[in-house]
């Protein structure tokens, strides 16, 4: 009875907090016994989903040797006068600096994504990877399949390291501004 009073006046706690105030009330209870009472009683917290980040190995990349070895993509996003906002897609050749694609649009997906470097690989060749962060275009199965069938790597930065892209992202911001 004094779990569903504490569970009802601190909503935001657990089976875990719930058992620590229970203890210092001085009830010698179980962790696991308040678990399984507190899930009977329908009183668990619903917590917020995390989105899974792309699941690979986080090595530090080495620089680029020669042009069209790395390139890297970003978004920017923009308002326009009235309010309507749209994006650039952009890619850059970590190299020679060289902004390759300038791609804008009111919704940019995976499928546009792909097809823009399609028509990129046919101009300039195969890079060997492409440094990306973790947005939903980039991490997506077209982009994997895309990147899979002419091999190339898709490098994900950490969300903790996004300096890695600071120069691209400073290379972007002048190459959009160029235009």
């Amino acid at each position: 009875m004094r779990m569903r009073e504490l569970a009802a006046a601190r909503v935001r706690f657990g089976y875990r907090r719930l058992t620590v105030l229970l203890r210092r009330e001085g009830w010698s209870v179980n962790a696991k016994r308040i678990d399984r009472l507190y899930s009977e009683e329908g009183l668990t917290v619903r917590t917020k989903h995390r989105t899974k980040a792309a699941g690979r190995a986080r090595v530090p990349q080495p620089g680029a040797t020669a042009p069209n070895q790395r390139w890297s993509m970003d978004f920017m996003s923009e308002r326009v006068a009235d309010g309507r906002s749209f994006r650039i897609l952009t890619v850059v050749d970590q190299f020679t600096r060289e902004c390759l694609c300038l791609l804008a649009d009111r919704s940019l997906t995976g499928e546009k994504v792909a097809q823009a470097l399609e028509l990129l690989v046919g101009q300039r060749g195969v890079p060997h990877s492409i440094t990306v962060d973790n947005g939903s275009e980039f991490a997506s199965c077209v982009m994997d399949a895309w990147a899979y069938r002419h091999g190339i790597q898709l490098d994900f930065i950490d969300r903790a390291n996004r300096w890695r892209m600071a120069s691209s992202r400073v290379l972007m911001d002048g190459c959009a501004m160029n235009v």
